[in-house]
């Protein structure tokens, strides 16, 4: 977030309930190259992080997300690890910009780990074991 200029107030590990991490959505300078995106299951979670920003940041963060042409922005409820449920903003990758057999790259996926801070240690292994292209 920081380096896209985007400001934030607080920055904790949040779980969003039935969903899944996927690498399928198209990259826009990689055919082969899956961006993430969530899709539901509800035998799955996802974990990360949850940003309290301001709406002018909403903003510049669709800009980076690439929405509303490759990503839709809805609204999902996350659990803290405090167990407090709020309603949060997430992407989801549109319909026609997904793609079956794509990996992230590895530079992409190191992008992701950053979050490993907050995230869980069998999360992050898990993400550490996602193939890459490179």
């Amino acid at each position: 977030m920081r380096e896209r200029r985007i400001n934030f107030s607080k920055r904790e590990h949040a779980i969003l309930e039935g969903w899944r991490l996927e690498f399928n959505k198209v990259a826009s300078l990689n055919p082969k190259e899956g961006y993430a995106t969530i899709v539901k299951d509800e035998e799955k979670v996802v974990e990360g992080i949850l940003y309290i920003i301001q709406d002018v940041d909403i903003k510049k963060l669709d800009r980076y997300e690439g929405y509303p042409n490759h990503y839709d922005r809805i609204k999902v409820r996350v659990k803290t690890d405090g167990g407090k449920e709020i309603e949060a903003i997430t992407y989801v990758a549109k319909p026609d910009k997904v793609r079956e057999g794509l990996r992230p790259s590895k530079e992409y996926l190191n992008h992701l780990l950053k979050g490993c801070d907050l995230l869980s240690q069998e999360y992050c292994e898990n993400l550490k074991k996602w193939e890459t292209l490179d």
